[in-house]
């Protein structure tokens, strides 16, 4: 296998691998998948969680937040990841996930719900934090490629997850749905069977100096502001999308299953633009894919707000959820020691961000209705189409 020798990020000369190592990258994409499958079961069953518990869209959005609060924690987490086996975080948290997700179903009030999910939160920044890293160095010289694998798993999950739930739910009710819970544990024992021996680096001198967190934050801290300003515009139109799209259809008449259909839809057709845009980027640049998949949301938006057809809201998820890959994959690039931590400030980021977006939106959504959040939303996400161009600007100085 061809390889180099590099520095890691404790300063330890390792031989880096530049050929693209499909085993380990299907094996973390399948750890995407497995661990995503379950963090999706929320929109699916929030009608009717809103209906069990009585609470309002607002009051909804605290429940997404309480899944993203932990994110908070991820340069903490990133910074224990730096100095411990991260593997174990990957084949650990899918099984911690399905246990928290599945039980929601029992939960009789609001504050175990809450637990549960936050709890779950916990878990998905464990996983998020170190499987970039993991997949950066499984793929050699192609890290658009690798991310796009690696995205491809999370966004099937999303695709499957609410089938999955909603099927689960069909079979059993609400409160059945913890027998879904297995699958996530024989996922994590999957795992650990194929990555227990998992070790791209291979060290052959001693550590000459550890990594210097406030350099790395002050030398990056223009590539994150114009990241974070990607994420922010983008935010309302997605979390608008993923989290309440169920929500909105039933209030114009649809049924749970045509609502868990359409978001099926949505993810379904963000797996392709998870597969390719990472590629792409590869191909054409960073920038110039977050211009077209930026102004291709935005289009098939607005055509899916005044028609309503399924076309345009797979459209939709092609081109929204095509960022993800290339996203990661600029963080990768950036010539940093220490990606792991900065991986963890971009995950911060996104959630925070997103955590903060989401009382807006179902603010927004009790106040006005859906359908003109959703307008709203449509018109804020201009704003990542110059941010993508500073986003450019500012990887190259990375």
């Amino acid at each position: 296998m061809e390889a180099t020798q590099g520095f890691d990020n404790q300063g330890k000369a390792i031989l880096q691998h530049k050929t693209f190592q499909k085993d380990k990258v299907f094996t973390l994409s399948f750890a995407h998948l497995a661990h995503d499958t379950y963090s999706a079961f929320l929109a699916p069953i929030l009608p009717l969680l809103i209906d069990k518990l009585g609470i309002s869209l607002f009051m909804s959005a605290f429940l997404d937040i309480a899944r993203s609060v932990p994110a908070l924690l991820n340069p903490f987490f990133g910074l224990i990841a730096e100095k411990t086996g991260i593997k174990y975080f990957v084949i650990l948290t899918p099984a911690i996930t399905a246990m928290s997700m599945s039980l929601i179903g029992l939960a009789t009030s609001y504050s175990v719900v809450f637990i549960l999910l936050f709890v779950a939160g916990i878990s998905a920044a464990l996983f998020h934090v170190p499987s970039p890293t993991m997949v950066k160095e499984s793929s050699g010289e192609k890290v658009g490629t690798g991310m796009s694998f690696f995205m491809v798993g999370g966004e099937l999950a999303r695709t499957l997850g609410p089938l999955l739930v909603t099927a689960g739910i069909s079979l059993w009710g609400l409160e059945g749905m913890y027998k879904l819970m297995p699958l996530g544990l024989i996922a994590s024992i999957i795992l650990y069977i194929k990555l227990k021996d998992f070790d791209t680096n291979r060290p052959v001198q001693k550590p000459k100096e550890k990594g210097d967190t406030k350099r790395v934050l002050k030398t990056f801290t223009p590539f994150l502001s114009a990241l974070a300003g990607f994420i922010l515009f983008q935010s309302a139109m997605k979390r608008a999308l993923t989290l309440y799209l169920p929500v909105y259809l039933i209030a114009q008449g649809q049924s749970l299953w045509y609502a868990g259909i359409s978001l099926s839809v949505l993810q379904g057709f963000g797996v392709l633009g998870a597969m390719f845009s990472g590629h792409i980027s590869d191909k054409i640049g960073r920038q110039n894919t977050l211009l077209v998949a930026s102004s291709g949301s935005v289009v098939a938006m607005a055509l899916f707000i005044f028609s309503g057809h399924m076309v345009f809201l797979a459209l939709l998820g092609l081109f929204l959820l095509s960022t993800g890959p290339v996203l990661m994959a600029s963080v990768q690039d950036t010539n940093s020691n220490m990606p792991t931590f900065l991986n963890s400030m971009y995950m911060s980021i996104n959630f925070g961000v997103s955590s903060f977006v989401v009382f807006g939106v179902g603010l927004a959504g009790d106040i006005w209705g859906l359908h003109v959040t959703y307008i709203v939303c449509n018109i804020i996400a201009l704003g990542c189409i110059p941010m993508a161009f500073l986003l450019g600007k500012a990887l190259l100085k990375a």
